[in-house]
Parts: structure tokens; sequence; C-alpha cells
């Protein structure tokens, strides 16, 4: 049996029914086996076999939604190249699995920025989301970056905010407000992006703009 097939047994060992509902209850609805593990068992188990490259790949290929999650925890962002990138996000599925990737592993690879505006402008729902999600993890994990790099991205959060599909309009609404809490020099920007974005004639625009605010001009 090889590690990967070995996880995913161990995995299907401590399925749990109840728990996949509670996870569909929240949208999280892959094509993929799904076993419902909770996340803190997922990063343990991640732990065991951190950095370890081809242990995630060979995980993320059993298209098991579990075990996909850990191969994002457990890889290593130095050895992640485009084509994995690209292949990954033809597979996103779910919230989870974006949010999982894209906050944790693929925010830390040289190529994030790119993806981030590449990602931008795709059509599918979820591959548009992870570009917003590469930028508010950028934000969050990325201290060397520049203010710049953060600059950059409100234009693209302006020409997508009228998006209306609820993840990519949930994802441009992170971006800002994770952008506009990095540094007070952000918070202004942001806070005048978000005053932009509330003028467009798009109910998701205005959503976008009203929470934004809510959160970066409370005391």
């Amino acid at each position: 049996m090889t590690p990967a097939a070995a996880i995913v047994a161990g995995l299907r060992a401590q399925c749990s029914p109840h728990n996949v509902e509670g996870q569909r209850r929240f949208g999280i609805t892959p094509k993929t086996e799904q076993l419902g593990l909770p996340l803190p068992v997922l990063r343990g188990i991640a732990r065991e076999h951190r950095r370890n490259h081809a242990l995630a790949l060979a995980l993320w290929d059993t298209r098991v939604h579990d075990a996909r999650l850990i191969a994002a925890f457990m890889d290593d962002p130095k050895q992640v190249t485009r084509g994995q990138m690209e292949a990954w996000a033809r597979d996103f599925d779910t919230w989870a699995i974006v949010d999982g990737v894209c906050c944790t592993l693929f925010n830390r690879t040289p190529f994030a920025e790119e993806k981030a505006y590449a990602w931008s402008k795709r059509r599918p729902e979820f591959t548009k989301r992870a570009g917003f999600v590469l930028m508010a993890g950028m934000v969050v994990h990325r201290k060397e970056l520049p203010d710049a790099t953060f600059l950059a991205f409100l234009p693209v959060l302006r020409r997508e905010a009228t998006d209306e599909r609820h993840y990519v309009k949930k994802g441009v609404n992170w971006a800002l407000r994770q952008i506009g809490k990095r540094n007070p020099r952000l918070r202004r920007a942001a806070i005048a992006e978000a005053k932009r974005i509330k003028k467009i004639d798009s109910p998701a625009a205005r959503w976008i703009a009203a929470d934004a605010l809510r959160e970066l001009t409370k005391p």
C-alpha cells in the first residue's frame, strides 16, 4: 500500500456521515468523495508529513476531499509549479478547497501574485474566487511584500465587484477587507476604493462596499 493509500484508508476508517451532512449545510458539496473529518485532524496528519511534495501530489490525485485538504496543508510552496497551480485550480469544486489551498499553500508561492491577477478574470466561480482568496492570503502571510502589491489589487476588486455569484462576491469582499487591515495606509486606500465600489449600480458591488466599510471604519 502506498503512503497516500494508507492515509486515505485511515481517513475512511474515521468517516463521519453526520459531519458530512453538517459540512453540506455550509455549502461544502464537493464532486469528490467526502468523509467529514474535522480540520484539526486533517492538519494533524499534514504535520506528520510536512513539506512532502510528492505525497501531497499523490493525495490530491486520490480525489478524496479530505485528502486534498491534507495535501494543501502539507505541501512545500517552494516546490509548487505554475502547472500544479493550474491543474489544482481546474479541480476546485468547493469554497473550502479553494480557501484551504490558496490561504495555506498557493499564497506562499512565487507565482501567487501572477495567479491572483489571472484567476480574477476567469469565468468558473471557484477559480475566480481563488484569485481573490490568494490576494487575501498574501495580505496576511506575505509580510515582505510592499504596499504597492496590494494597492494594485484594488482596481481589480472594483472591476470584478459586479459579479453576483455568492462565492465570488464574498471573495472580493474578503480581499478588500484584508487589504484594509494590513496597515493605516492601506486602510485609507481600501476605504476610498470601497466608496468608489459603492457607487456602482450593482447589488453585489453595494454589498461588498457596505460590508467592507462597516468593518474598516468602525472605531
